[in-house]
């Protein structure tokens, strides 16, 4: 990035001539006079640098960020704790190669991140291949879905609906085109139904989608899911949480075919909703069935390490009618910093970090109850994040809570209409004992 662009007079002048036309209303000339702009636009006049400063300064601090707010809201990106060395060694020169390492002999750097990347997924999931990442977990959602209706040959989607919304409107903006149908399962308790859900899987089910954590924080029953999902010859896709899965049994344990995800937890910021970055895994059954890229390992004709992209099914390398995804370009930037984060916390310093989640929103979810005035809808275990109930409008506690400098929970009932004045709180690592003792004093007091 460039902070000072220098462009004096004879520069500019220097550049017309170089493109060969004599001033500069001449580049514009195959523009018709009746589209140009002929008066000043209505913006305010030039500043020095120092005002410009000031005046920057002034708008970011009308913005309520989690640097200066106690943050206790999720529903699908999280305000964890990132070391300063990720982001500096994110910008090291070794990674400033273009986001797709098309030339593996200049981008030795990313591809080996990418390597070590699919690597920590597969230990975490473990799944046997992993892909060199996607857009976010919502798409990569959706892929497993198509991947697995193109494996099976069924046209049939079974989707709990305790899976995140925004996840499931994705899959649902893109089933038509692939001549899919998609049929949600019912929840109870916080968890998927299983008696609803084992009368919608048919014989024309390509997969069966659920997410553990799911999008209320509950652990799903993974092995009754994946057992289900087998008897009736589907396809077992896990959504999942990367941090999460430090301390709970892989999906591979219970039967997944697919394991997908957001992986913004791990060391990205929140950046206001995006971007971050899907995982993808699968068993080495479907290996070649993955939408995206696959980095691997060789040696060069020196016989030293090396990496190149192994598998490449997409567009831009194949037929377009015979590629796996067109919908599949990696995130490459954000996967190099969740790389990097995964390296400096180690197994031990993950696992610390996602029960300090675990505990903390726990201890957090009891001082609420022990108030009076919430009360829980559900008595599943839970990883992050709970869902209560209020008889105050969610709207308005949010609002009480973020006057004392507090970002408040998720109101559900937009998404859940029968989940009415439902609370979704998520509470990560970074809160401390003062911000949750005051979050649930704040929340917990009578509405005036």
């Amino acid at each position: 990035m460039h902070r000072y662009l220098p462009h004096t007079p004879s520069q500019r002048e220097e550049m017309l001539q170089a493109v060969g036309v004599p001033d500069i209303d001449a580049l514009f000339a195959d523009i018709p006079q009746s589209l140009r702009l002929k008066q000043d636009l209505k913006i305010p006049a030039a500043l020095s640098e120092l005002e410009l400063a000031r005046e920057m300064t002034a708008l970011a601090e009308e913005n309520a960020s989690a640097d200066k707010y106690a943050c206790f809201l999720g529903a699908g990106i999280y305000d964890h704790f990132i070391p300063t060395a990720v982001n500096h060694l994110a910008g090291r020169s070794e990674f400033l190669t273009s986001y797709t390492p098309y030339q593996p002999e200049v981008s030795q750097g990313t591809l080996q991140t990418i390597f070590e990347y699919q690597t920590m997924v597969c230990e975490l999931t473990g799944m046997d291949v992993s892909n060199a990442s996607m857009y976010d977990g919502a798409t990569a959602m959706a892929e497993a879905a198509f991947m697995a209706a193109a494996s099976a040959k069924r046209k049939g989607i079974v989707v709990a609906r305790t899976v995140n919304p925004q996840y499931r409107q994705v899959l649902k903006t893109y089933a038509p085109y692939q001549q899919l149908t998609v049929e949600e399962a019912l929840f109870g308790n916080g968890q998927t139904d299983m008696a609803d859900l084992e009368k919608k899987l048919s014989s024309d089910t390509a997969a069966l989608i659920v997410q553990s954590p799911n999008f209320f924080g509950c652990l799903e029953d993974l092995e009754a899911l994946g057992q289900a999902a087998k008897k009736a010859g589907a396809l077992f896709v896990v959504v999942t949480d990367l941090l999460a899965l430090s301390l709970l049994e892989p999906p591979s344990a219970f039967g997944a075919d697919v394991v997908v995800g957001e992986g913004q937890p791990m060391g990205n910021s929140m950046n206001f909703g995006g971007p971050g970055f899907g995982f993808f895994a699968v068993t080495k059954q479907y290996m070649r069935k993955i939408p995206g890229r696959v980095v691997g390992q060789t040696v060069d004709r020196k016989g030293n390490r090396a990496w190149v992209l192994t598998l490449q099914a997409r567009e831009q390398h194949i037929r377009r009618e015979k590629a796996t995804s067109n919908i599949c370009s990696n995130h490459n930037l954000n996967i190099v910093m969740a790389t990097i984060y995964m390296s400096l916390m180690g197994k031990e310093g993950l696992r610390e970090a996602a029960a300090a989640c675990m505990k903390k929103a726990a201890y957090t979810k009891k001082l609420l109850l022990d108030g009076g005035k919430f009360e829980s809808l559900s008595d599943a275990p839970f990883f992050r994040e709970f869902l209560v109930k209020c008889s105050e409008d969610p709207a308005s506690l949010n609002a009480r809570l973020f006057d004392k400098g507090i970002i408040g929970g998720y109101d559900v009932s937009e998404d859940y209409p029968e989940l009415e004045k439902g609370w979704l709180v998520a509470v990560t690592e970074k809160r401390t004992a003062e911000e949750i003792a005051a979050f649930a004093e704040t929340a917990g007091r009578d509405e005036k």
